[in-house]
């Protein structure tokens, strides 16, 4: 489910954020496995790096009252981007203001996405 909707949320972010932009495929599936490559890049980079960069950074959210949240989602949305363009994905970030609209954006969509299609916890 978080595939899926870190997917919608970055779709939404390229459509939102002008400087944000993945080059879509020649059809509707090639775009769709597109997105699904860089959404899995997005997962791997969020799983991976964020714990490390909460952790270097605890003195930094502790401080801001945890709006230093923001700068490190967009640090992991440019990493993603250049990760993914490393990798040979059609994916771009230009910058770190895009990035940080971008990360805020596909971490809201996610969310949402996520507790609609997600099981029901009770």
């Amino acid at each position: 489910m978080r595939l899926v909707g870190n997917m919608a949320g970055i779709w939404v972010s390229t459509l939102l954020v002008s400087k944000i932009t993945i080059q879509s495929g020649t059809s509707v599936g090639e775009t769709v496995l597109i997105l699904a490559g860089i959404a899995l890049v997005f997962t791997v980079v969020n799983s991976i790096a964020r714990p490390v960069i909460s952790t270097v950074a605890f003195p930094l959210y502790i401080i801001t009252f945890g709006l230093f949240a923001l700068v490190t989602n967009a640090l992991v949305f440019l990493l993603t981007g250049w990760l993914a363009s490393q990798l040979g994905m059609p994916f771009q970030v230009g910058g770190f203001w895009p990035a940080l609209a971008g990360g805020t954006i596909t971490a809201i969509i996610s969310a949402i996405v996520v507790s609609a299609l997600g099981p029901d916890r009770r």
